[in-house]
């Protein structure tokens, strides 16, 4: 049963991203017919993709008070976090799964860099267990979304 399930949602997945393929340019008067820009899907900007953009920056917000305080105000994030917000979002929007998206631990793809996928792994588990205190909202919705993952 559970492989049927497995199947079923790999098939969704194909069958969305596949479509999603087809989908035109957002700015389609920029685009001719041979440019790498009438090729490329407009980024994801579902309710699920919005979500985990607002978990990893709360995720990154407490990895950086709590190493990087002494670099500067402690309200704000680090150059260093900066980048790397920038980064995960920038992967979030181009998540071939959209809005059937796993948590990234459970992902099948990797798609943070070998360089990068380091330091998200360790803001992720440090931040983790600390985010059931100050985000508790967020942190349920992410237990919810790993639960129903599997």
């Amino acid at each position: 049963m559970s492989q049927l399930i497995d199947n079923y949602q790999t098939d969704l997945v194909r069958f969305f991203d596949n479509n999603r393929m087809q989908m035109p340019v957002q700015d389609p008067s920029t685009a001719t017919k041979h440019s790498p820009r009438a090729r490329m899907r407009p980024a994801n900007s579902g309710r699920r993709i919005r979500r985990e953009k607002r978990t990893i920056t709360a995720m990154l917000n407490l990895y950086c008070q709590d190493h990087h305080a002494a670099r500067g105000v402690s309200s704000q994030r680090c150059d260093e976090c900066d980048e790397l917000l920038r980064y995960a979002h920038q992967r979030l929007d181009n998540c071939v799964f959209g809005e059937l998206k796993q948590p990234c631990n459970q992902c099948t793809v990797h798609c943070y860099s070998k360089s990068l996928r380091p330091r998200i792994v360790e803001v992720m588990r440090y931040a983790g267990p600390r985010m059931t205190l100050r985000y508790p909202l967020l942190s349920i919705l992410h237990l919810w979304d790993k639960l129903r993952a599997r």
